[in-house]
């Protein structure tokens, strides 16, 4: 049995979590469960779930919730509630499912605390993937990766040194704009908010749904690759990969090819991160190869995504400029969802945001937050 707390549990990787622990309960017990600000949900999933400690956003739906439970259930609220539970007495692993960079220090406290992390957030080894890669190290813990794309390189490596791997290939949906002939560079501007959401494979949240239409996802996946396994950018690439059924490959030095695959669903990666390193019975995912047909493969259109020469930038150089790289995005991602910027306009503010950066190389978790919070003053001008 392993106890699980589960930071995000309101959002689409939260959703699925608490599936695959509804298919397991005889293996996973959610110990505790935090959401941003939908009460109503965590409500019915603190219910459900009876679960020792919960945690919510804002502080008067804290106070709503306290109302409701009473002394029956631990209810915290803000980014302390966050470390609270990250920190739990008796969880095994934490399950770090929250958007953008607000996971970062509930993953090191849960690391210190000796607690294995599952991690969804890419952001936080974009952000701080030598400390968090380091601190894990030190206290002995390990750092699973979520990702269909990262759980697949996972279970091709099978414990292989990074000397045995010649390339790391992510592959990429394409997202909703592959098609040159549809959407030539020229048409870009013309993309509305309501067509970049239409992901040809996943159903996720807006911001990474836009990432994946932009490759931006695809880029962080890229930089998050190489701290999750130590393996230089040189020898990760991408490969577009429209059918999303073999969700990553591991070339090795001798030449042959691992790849996994199975049917597009998020419960699978969540699972094997929970009850790794077993592999628990699940009906939920199926795979049915003579209705699939056949499997194709691309070479991602650099020029029409230049995202992803930005993120092999970033990961090269390291130091400060893979969290400015990630800031500037969410920042854009935001004002293009809010209808302030038009679609080409996220990748040059990234690029803009980036050149004007001066680099801090190995840098102190405040230097991390520092770089962060002036990409977003930046990326917002």
């Amino acid at each position: 049995m392993k106890n699980v707390v589960l930071l995000g549990s309101t959002g689409s990787i939260g959703a699925s979590a608490t599936k695959v622990a509804e298919d397991l309960p005889d293996r996973i017990r959610l110990v505790g469960l935090a959401a941003g600000n939908n009460a109503e949900l965590l409500l019915e999933q603190a219910r459900k779930f009876g679960p020792a400690a919960i945690s919510i956003g804002d502080p008067n739906k804290a106070r709503e919730l306290r109302d409701v439970f009473g002394p029956a259930l631990e209810v915290h609220c803000g980014e302390e509630g966050l470390l609270k539970l990250a920190t739990l007495p008796g969880a095994d692993i934490v399950l770090i499912a929250i958007v953008g960079t607000a996971g970062l220090q509930p993953a090191l406290a849960a690391i210190r605390a000796g607690k294995d992390i599952a991690v969804a957030s890419k952001e936080i080894l974009v952000m701080a993937g030598e400390i968090v890669m380091r601190e894990a190290r030190k206290h002995g813990v390990r750092v699973l990766a979520v990702d269909s794309e990262h759980s697949a390189i996972f279970q091709c490596l099978d414990g292989k040194p990074a000397s045995s791997v010649r390339k790391l290939w992510l592959t990429a949906s394409g997202g909703p704009f592959r098609s040159k002939a549809d959407w030539p560079k020229e048409r870009f501007p013309e993309i509305t908010v309501e067509r970049a959401l239409k992901h040809p494979s996943w159903v996720m949240g807006r911001k990474i749904t836009v990432d994946s239409a932009t490759l931006f996802n695809k880029g962080l996946e890229m930089i998050e690759a190489r701290w999750l396994f130590g393996i230089e950018m040189a020898r990760v690439d991408v490969l577009v990969h429209p059918q999303s059924i073999v969700h990553s490959m591991v070339e090795f030095v001798d030449g042959s090819i691992v790849a996994q695959l199975s049917t597009p669903d998020m419960c699978l990666p969540i699972q094997y991160a929970l009850t790794y390193p077993d592999r628990a019975a699940s009906g939920r995912v199926r795979t049915n190869f003579p209705r699939i047909g056949s499997l194709t493969f691309e070479e991602p259109d650099r020029e029409r995504f230049p995202s992803l020469e930005l993120a092999r930038r970033a990961g090269e150089i390291c130091g400060t400029l893979p969290a400015v790289f990630n800031a500037a995005n969410e920042v854009a991602v935001e004002a293009f969802i809010a209808r302030r910027i038009n679609f080409p306009q996220i990748t040059e503010t990234v690029r803009r945001v980036m050149d004007a950066h001066q680099v801090v190389e190995h840098p102190t978790l405040d230097q991390i937050l520092a770089a962060d919070a002036w990409a977003r003053s930046k990326a917002g001008r």
